[in-house]
């Protein structure tokens, strides 16, 4: 427990650092986009601004893993999580659709820019996500938590690059139209990744079945176990993203049911991604009582 806690105060410490930096490159890139009136830089900072989202809800993530279930809420807080996260997501694509709109107008209107400014704002960003790149991989032992936000950090470093890309090529060359083209790429880098949130986001609001899980699989294997005759109401759901629950009904023959059956069955459960899973054995007479299965 020590250890774990250990851990927690590190990770939390990490992200706030990282937030920190993120945030203020944020900042920057806005002024920055809105004085250099460049729409590369400001895709950009829409990529950053969903980047200290997801730092938040790390953070958050944290937090709340922490605190315990009550009476209110005997799952806990983990919906919290999914919840701003597809809250993201359509900001995200209302962001994506601005950007569109204001590249297209851009093509056929060239809009002055101050290419200095561009490039020393996107340098700055640059620099500020090498270091938070820098700082996370200090801790090579990981949760799947962190890796994410990494990823995220790395997505940053190379939109920055684009960026800065675009500015010395304007620079250079006085081709404004690159500045809108750089916007829209960055907005398209950013789309696929926000809808794999926002779908699985609504996955999990919707209860649906976990990616990776095969519920017939979970059918099979649960029906090949001794005495168990069939298997009726399997429910596999996810809490949060990471967090699977399974709920199911084994009929076996005879009036008294083998604990053992349970344990059997719970380790099925486990192999599939499973950790919290409930099963109900019953006879023939009180089966007729449930729901008609299902399969």
């Amino acid at each position: 427990m020590v250890h774990a806690h250990h851990h927690h105060e590190k990770t939390t410490e990490q992200l706030r650092t990282v937030l920190a930096v993120t945030g203020s490159v944020f900042l920057l890139e806005v002024f920055g986009g809105l004085v250099s009136g460049s729409l590369a830089l400001l895709s950009d900072a829409a990529h950053m601004f969903t980047d200290v989202v997801a730092l938040v809800l790390a953070l958050t993530a944290v937090h709340f893993s922490q605190r315990p279930a009550d009476q209110r809420r005997t799952y806990g807080y983990y919906r919290f999580e999914i919840l701003a996260a597809t809250f993201n997501a359509v900001l995200l694509f209302l962001v994506a659709l601005y950007i569109f709109y204001e590249a297209w107008q851009r093509f056929y209107t060239p809009h002055p820019l101050e290419s200095g400014w561009m490039l020393w704002v996107a340098v700055a960003g640059l620099m500020a996500n090498g270091i938070s790149l820098w700082i996370l991989q200090k801790d090579r032992v990981s949760s799947l938590n962190m890796r994410a936000v990494t990823l995220e950090v790395y997505s940053d470093l190379l939109g920055s690059v684009g960026v800065v890309a675009a500015a010395l090529i304007i620079m250079l060359t006085g081709w404004q139209w690159v500045d809108p083209l750089i916007g829209v790429l960055l907005s398209l880098w950013v789309l696929p990744r926000t809808w794999r949130i926002l779908d699985e986001s609504l996955n999990i609001l919707l209860e649906g079945v976990p990616p990776g899980i095969e519920i017939p699989q979970i059918y099979a294997e649960l029906g090949q176990l001794p005495d168990v005759e069939s298997v009726h109401d399997l429910h596999v759901w996810a809490l949060t993203s990471g967090h699977n629950a399974m709920t199911v009904h084994l009929v076996v023959g005879g009036d008294k049911a083998d604990l053992s059956l349970v344990k059997e069955a719970q380790k099925i459960a486990y192999a599939h991604g499973i950790e919290h899973a409930s099963i109900q054995v019953e006879s023939h007479d009180t089966a007729l009582l449930e729901t008609p299965p299902h399969n």
